[in-house]
């Protein structure tokens, strides 16, 4: 039977480490056992959860309603007069009432019906395309706080290297403050530039949990761990020309311009006055007669009272035309612009990463050994002035990289690189 007992205790001991497992697991905190999201995954996450897809669908199915009535054609009307009734002398009596049945429609002429549906059409690609655009806007916002949450990554390692280099040299010091080397106030500044250093680096890894916080807020989830190799790469600008692509800024602009240039034809059309034609019957009470009667009506233009209406329209689809000419030129200057801006970061990360980290870790070196071995040759100071030089190396690449990336940003929102995230969000 102890055998038994045996095989029991350890089956116990197996679930209660099964179940601590589990709980370990489940404490920590969303995003800390995930799979590591690149750009490109973060940002089809955002487009698949974007809020603002009910309120652009609302206003494409509103759109679309308009256009259906504006085809629709103005009704009929039927009406009833009734003449020669209650009137005095010899028509004081109902023998002498006329009744009138008519049915009466107007003519709509100079394309009205045709001018409407255009618009409407018109509408309909507008409100696409602002969507659209509201949608690769959020995307852009998403990037940049990628951007942001990638920086805040790499400023821990920043700070996690300038506290080993002050607990290194903490150490150091110690060992000469013991041996009477050093005075006592150099262990205590080292100390102190250690407590620096921790606070430091706390300050980097709450600056990373809320860039990721605020970045996993667009992707619907409490937390998130990204994938940051992206972020050091250095991705060079495409070769084809970025100021040929017809990004959706520019469509939206085009589109408006067309639906200035339908509310033109709207109001011409409205300037061609539409026939009323009427047909009935009429019934004399006098003596049971039936007749026939038709007619119509058209108005008189004696004055061109939608003059104004066109003149505006006219001023509207101008104006839409020299703000696409503008919105094309100065796209045009900014993607200059940020692509030589690129080019100039990207020279300077490279140099830095060649040139200086290389020589600030063997100045580092020379001058820490020559601290070990003592005889005054070096002093506290001076490690603590080259470990700066490293720190402030790293410092400025990490700002460069952001930087290079916040224009990445800019530039992939100006050629609308991402805007076929969107299309396959929508056909989701």
């Amino acid at each position: 039977m102890f055998p038994f007992f045996g095989a029991d205790r350890a089956g116990r001991a197996r679930s209660r480490l099964a179940t601590t497992a589990v709980a370990a697991l489940l404490a920590l905190p969303a995003g800390a056992y995930a799979q590591p999201l690149s750009l490109t995954e973060v940002l089809t996450r955002a487009a698949g959860q974007d809020l603002t897809r009910p309120v652009a669908e609302a206003r494409i199915q509103a759109a679309e309603a308009s256009a259906r009535q504006a085809a629709v054609k103005p009704n009929p009307t039927v009406g009833l007069d009734v003449e020669n009734f209650a009137g005095t002398g010899d028509r004081n009596t109902v023998e002498d009432t006329e009744t009138t049945l008519y049915w009466q429609q107007t003519l709509e002429r100079g394309g009205k019906r045709e001018a409407r549906i255009g618009a409407a059409r018109a509408d309909i690609a507008v409100t696409r395309l602002r969507a659209q655009v509201r949608a690769l806007d959020q995307l852009a916002t998403v990037q940049a706080l990628w951007v942001e949450a990638a920086a805040a990554e790499q400023a821990i390692g920043v700070a996690e290297a300038r506290l080993a280099a002050a607990q290194r040299l903490e150490r150091e010091t110690a060992r000469r403050v013991a041996a009477a080397r050093d005075p006592l106030f150099a262990g205590e500044r080292a100390k102190t530039a250690v407590a620096q250093a921790r606070i430091a680096l706390d300050h980097a890894r709450d600056n990373a949990r809320n860039a990721r916080a605020a970045l996993a807020a667009y992707l619907g989830q409490p937390d998130v761990e990204i994938d940051a190799s992206a972020f050091t790469a250095l991705a060079p600008t495409p070769a084809a020309p970025l100021q040929a692509l017809e990004p959706l800024d520019l469509r939206l602009l085009e589109a408006e311009r067309d639906a200035a240039m339908a509310r033109i034809r709207i109001e011409e059309g409205r300037s061609v006055w539409d026939p009323t034609v009427r047909a009935g019957v009429r019934h004399f009470s006098a003596g049971g007669d039936v007749a026939f009667v038709v007619g119509g009506s058209i108005p008189l233009g004696l004055k061109e009272t939608n003059r104004a209406n066109i003149d505006r329209a006219r001023a509207e689809r101008t104006a839409a035309e020299a703000e696409v000419a503008v919105a094309r030129a100065e796209r045009e200057r900014e993607i200059s612009r940020l692509i030589a801006r690129r080019e100039t970061t990207a020279a300077e990360v490279r140099r830095i990463e060649a040139e200086v980290l290389p020589s600030a870790r063997r100045a580092i070196a020379l001058v820490r050994d020559g601290f070990n071995r003592g005889g005054g040759a070096f002093t506290y100071l001076e490690v603590t002035e080259a470990q700066r030089a490293e720190t402030d190396a790293k410092a400025r690449r990490l700002d460069l990289l952001k930087s290079f990336n916040l224009d990445g940003v800019r530039l992939d929102r100006l050629t609308g690189r991402h805007a076929g995230l969107i299309a396959t969000a929508e056909s989701r």
